[in-house]
């Protein structure tokens, strides 16, 4: 197995990175971008520093793979933030250098297609943060929602044990970001309905691996994904995209990874609240719930079919949902169906 370490934590003052490795949105979108940089130096108190391709949209996977090198060689650069995510990351990690990142660990933050540099830092034996966005949550238009903001100041700055509580309230419907006027307004949200367990009774304590389910998908056709025997006792954590793959998909993805034998290595899995709602798929409340029903159940009937009974928790606040909790990549989590509580070590 991979023996994996946590990377040295930022302190307040800090100066830490922030890149693009993914989609250059900021290029684009730069109200947003800047919203996030002014509420990561206002609200963690950290000097946020850019790379060339930070704002520059379709840059060469080359030159973003230069850019995250740096950031991590860099002695006086603590973290290492993603703006947002995007579709083609897998064409850009086998240009890192990996004897650097490996010489040089640093907390990585990033979901959705940064799923693919979680991976490899993984790999690497490196712990990274399955969550935090400059754009989507620094950037949140509105006000920060205190839970992700409670969640990422922890993950920055501790290295303890923390208790991950259900939303009281969600929303997967951000507000238009071409629209520079819409940042003053809340994002649509509703009453959070907690967490729905499956499973045995009992308690499991492991380290954590996955990320977005299309990406792990991509990932497997590409061979990049560790072993089951590596992956042996690990929690899996998964979430689904604004691409809203269909529970049809969902059920074959997760079939893939059984006949890889990866879904048997997992004594508990940590399902993210399925993202119902798009610009060009504006689903109804009941619609999205729906949604979230097939999803569960396609989940539910890949893990019958390949998993040994594991604790299951669906609609966990990670990945492409409003607040977002930070989860360790490959650090530890302790998931109590018994008091029906989760903890991660930061």
């Amino acid at each position: 197995m991979v023996t994996l370490r946590y990377p040295p934590k930022p302190r307040p003052g800090d100066r830490v990175a922030v890149v693009s490795p993914s989609a250059g949105l900021p290029a684009i979108f730069p109200h947003v971008h800047e919203l996030g940089l002014r509420r990561l130096r206002e609200e963690f108190g950290l000097e946020p520093v850019e790379y060339p391709t930070t704002r520059v949209l379709g840059a060469d996977p080359r030159d973003r793979a230069r850019d995250l090198t740096a950031a991590f060689a860099d002695p006086s650069i603590t973290a290492v933030l993603a703006t947002v995510g995007g579709d083609d990351l897998i064409t850009v990690t086998p240009h890192l250098d990996d004897a650097v990142l490996r010489a040089n660990p640093k907390p990585y933050f990033g979901y959705s297609d940064n799923t693919n540099v979680l991976n490899h830092l993984y790999r690497l034996g490196i712990v990274g943060y399955h969550g935090g966005s400059v754009l989507v949550h620094l950037g949140r238009s509105g006000a920060p929602h205190p839970s992700t903001f409670d969640s990422l100041r922890a993950a920055l700055f501790t290295a303890d044990w923390y208790d991950l509580t259900p939303a009281t309230e969600w929303g997967d419907e951000p507000r238009d970001w071409q629209d520079p006027a819409s940042l003053a307004d809340e994002p649509v949200m509703f009453p959070g309905a907690g967490w729905h367990w499956q499973g045995p009774a009992t308690v499991v304590q492991g380290r954590t691996w996955g990320g977005n389910l299309e990406i792990l998908h991509w990932l497997m056709a590409a061979d990049r994904v560790p072993s089951a025997a590596e992956l042996a006792g690990s929690v899996l954590i998964f979430e689904t995209s604004e691409e809203l793959p269909s529970a049809t998909e969902v059920f074959r993805i997760l079939r893939n990874m059984g006949e890889r034998g990866l879904l048997a290595a997992f004594p508990a899995v940590l399902v993210g609240r399925a993202k119902a709602w798009d610009f060009d798929r504006p689903h109804t409340l009941d619609q999205r719930r729906a949604w979230a029903d097939d999803q569960r159940a396609a989940v539910t009937r890949a893990l019958a079919d390949y998993a040994d009974d594991p604790v299951v928790v669906f609609d966990v606040d990670l990945g492409h949902t409003d607040p977002q909790l930070i989860i360790p990549y490959g650090g530890e989590v302790r998931v109590d169906a018994v008091e029906r509580r989760i903890s991660v070590r930061y």
